[in-house]
């Protein structure tokens, strides 16, 4: 196990998080939710960003107290706020990462960056959207990390863009004994990357499943008030009132399909779940 929460807990205020969950090594992990769900909470405290008033978090079998600095190299992050100074120059920025990881592979960076037609010496603070997205991405992955922990790294960017971050974490996870702890709101992207899905509500994990699961047998049910009544509801999962009767969440889709010929069976995705689990209620 690569990484681990168990009831990690943080108060504010006006949230509290306090969250159990898993990343495997060779998965990608996703973590989704609303905006103010308390996925970047949740990234801070993995980090070791702020503090926790509760419960504990592993990084490689080892407890925060116990992490090295050595350790601490073996993790990538893309946060919403920049590592390095934005009137840095990528050149500029090289010459840091060598002088701080030891594994920092310059020759592949320089590389990477002339493929993504990233100028070395011009300011970070010039560049556009994409290419600071670019930019955070590469830093991420340029010393080795055995784990990636990636907040939104797609948010805001052309589909293009979007595709081409996608493809180069694909590529970093053809290396054995890596993973990856994504958020994102675009659907599709993690449909596409993700092993296993979290769905984070109000500070608490509501939900956790492989995204293969999601994407065979989960299913969006659409029914009358009548249907919802005579319905066999052993395997639902949520409900959300309509003009029309319900939306119900199932995983189990085949057993709906056959034994219901008469109501509306839509196969189900992230989407479906997040709007579900967020705005309907648990049957």
């Amino acid at each position: 196990m690569l990484l681990e929460l168990k009831e990690v807990q943080k108060y504010y205020k006006d949230f509290q998080l306090n969250c159990s969950m898993q990343v495997k090594e060779g998965y990608v992990t996703g973590l989704i939710g609303a905006n103010g769900a308390g996925k970047s909470t949740t990234f801070k405290a993995i980090l070791g960003l702020i503090q926790i008033d509760g419960g504990t978090i592993e990084r490689f079998g080892k407890s925060q107290k116990e992490f090295t600095v050595q350790e601490k190299a073996e993790i990538g992050t893309v946060l919403s706020e920049y590592t390095f100074s934005s009137m840095m120059t990528i050149k500029e920025v090289t010459a840091v990462m060598e002088a701080m990881y030891q594994k920092f592979e310059t020759k592949w960076f320089i590389e990477k960056c002339s493929q993504y037609q990233l100028p070395l010496e011009k300011q970070i603070k010039d560049f556009s959207t994409g290419m600071k997205a670019k930019f955070k991405l590469l830093i991420a992955m340029s010393y080795k990390a055995r784990l990636l922990i990636l907040d939104e790294p797609t948010v805001g960017l052309d589909a293009v863009t979007r595709n081409e971050l996608l493809d180069e974490m694909r590529e970093y996870m053809n290396q054995e004994g890596r993973a990856i702890l994504i958020s994102s709101h675009i659907s599709s992207d993690l449909e596409g990357l993700c092993d296993d899905l979290y769905f984070m509500q109000q500070g608490k994990i509501l939900f956790h499943e492989d995204t293969d699961r999601i994407l065979s047998d989960y299913a969006v049910l659409k029914v009358s008030e009548e249907q919802y009544q005579r319905i066999d509801k052993t395997h639902l999962l949520y409900r959300k009132k309509e003009a029309f009767g319900y939306e119900l969440l199932t995983k189990e889709r085949q057993y709906y399909q056959e034994n219901y010929p008469n109501i509306v069976v839509e196969k189900g995705n992230i989407d479906d779940i997040i709007i579900l689990i967020g705005k309907g209620e648990a049957v």
